[in-house]
């Protein structure tokens, strides 16, 4: 099945390209979680309209990438969040939580859909969080979890 993808999915392609999957990976994930739409011809010219957006959030050159990784790998990063006496949260921490504390620690702005979490993170202590700034480079970074 031929989509078009409206945000970056690892391993497929960024937004706006055009790609073919099988039809059970398009029909039951990627276009109800709103990473794709159906490819059409009146679609196609939705295609250049997610370029330019993307073109805004993109981060253009590997220079540009290094000098925001250097900043974000400099940041100390803690976030404040409601746990239990064992030391589990109610919940988890989410990529946009992730986001806003890097930006009010004094970090870059990052896009909330480009941090990578191995796993939830659900107990309160030290890790450590990947952002994909480019396709070329990565930054890691510790995030420490504290109870609020």
């Amino acid at each position: 099945m031929k989509i078009i993808l409206t945000h970056e999915v690892s391993g497929l392609g960024t937004a706006g390209d055009v790609v073919d999957v099988k039809d059970g990976y398009a029909r039951n994930y990627l276009v109800p979680r709103g990473f794709a739409i159906r490819w059409t011809k009146g679609g196609e010219k939705d295609v250049e309209q997610i370029r330019r957006a993307r073109k805004i959030h993109e981060i253009a050159t590997i220079e540009q990438a290094n000098e925001i990784k250097a900043r974000l790998e400099g940041v100390k990063v803690r976030l404040a969040v409601r746990s239990g006496d064992a030391g589990r949260l109610f919940g988890s921490v989410t990529p946009a939580d992730l986001a806003s504390a890097i930006k009010s620690a004094g970090g870059p702005e990052v896009d909330k859909r480009r941090i990578e979490l191995g796993s939830p993170i659900k107990t309160l202590g030290s890790h450590q969080v990947s952002v994909r700034l480019h396709p070329e480079v990565a930054a890691k970074f510790g995030v420490e979890v504290v109870p609020a």
